[in-house]
């Protein structure tokens, strides 16, 4: 079995772990197909991120746990409140599915062995360096939120939203302040696999902004929900991928520097062949 064939096993399998939350909600085969790019983005932790199975599970656990579910409900919350009541059973019932789900895709990098080969040396920021980083890119993402989020809701959503601007007028600077706390957990959340992949600085980058946005609900969008019509979903997950992956992409840039590549050890001739 070639590594490719691996890796697409892992992306077909790992999304059938997704379709556990079809239980609930039904649409088994949309939970699947959402589930295959949310074990895609996956897949580099699996390949090159952390060569420990549990480091692996932690990095997956982080941005399935805070980044798809806790920014993702409590932003629905903030504009559906009638949602309100289900905000704790629905944190509590998807952290322990997320985590379960995290594990699962771990054991089964390691069983199909999709581990990669790297040789890139990982250089990563000290402490001091890097908590201004998180900082500043949490604060990128208030801008990506107001530019981009103003310019979908203003051509495209602002009909199913008719109470929108009350709602954030009445909690004022707060408002910017939370957007501020959301882009600061979700670059926290994504900041191991930052940290850990063995892979250039622009792959990482790419990889990152891929994972902030279908993680945190570019994928999940995908699936029919009671709240919202198809052209609804449609247009948050083209406005989700205009504001994330600009912010994962950011957070990457601002923490991880240019790698090394290991020198390849030196041939030695046999001294036989130099007479």
């Amino acid at each position: 079995m070639t590594h490719q064939v691996r890796a697409g096993l892992f992306c077909v399998l790992g999304g059938l772990c997704f379709t556990l939350f079809a239980q609930g909600t039904g649409h088994f085969g949309w939970w699947w197909i959402a589930g295959v790019l949310i074990a895609t983005c996956m897949l580099p932790i699996a390949q090159h991120g952390p060569r420990r199975v549990w480091a692996q599970f932690g990095s997956m656990a982080a941005v399935l746990v805070i980044i798809g579910l806790f920014c993702t409900m409590s932003e629905g919350v903030l504009f559906f409140p009638e949602t309100k009541k289900f905000l704790v059973p629905g944190l509590i019932g998807g952290t322990v599915i997320y985590v379960i789900i995290a594990a699962l895709l771990a054991v089964l990098g390691r069983v199909l062995k999709v581990n990669a080969a790297s040789d890139v040396e990982l250089e990563l920021r000290p402490a001091p360096a890097a908590v201004p980083m998180v900082l500043l890119s949490g604060l990128s993402y208030v801008l990506y939120y107001l530019v981009f989020g103003a310019i979908v809701f203003q051509f495209f959503t602002k009909k199913y939203y008719p109470h929108a601007v009350e709602q954030v007028m009445a909690m004022g600077s707060w408002f910017w302040a939370y957007q501020w706390g959301r882009g600061l957990m979700m670059t926290i959340a994504v900041l191991p696999v930052i940290y850990a992949l063995r892979l250039p600085r622009w792959k990482t980058i790419i990889v990152a902004g891929m994972m902030v946005w279908i993680v945190g609900g570019g994928a999940s969008l995908l699936v029919p929900s009671t709240y919202m019509v198809p052209a609804q979903r449609i247009a948050h997950i083209f406005e989700i991928m205009s504001q994330n992956v600009p912010l994962g992409m950011t957070a990457a840039w601002l923490l991880r520097p240019q790698a090394k590549r290991l020198a390849a050890p030196e041939k030695r001739v046999p001294a036989a062949s130099m007479s």
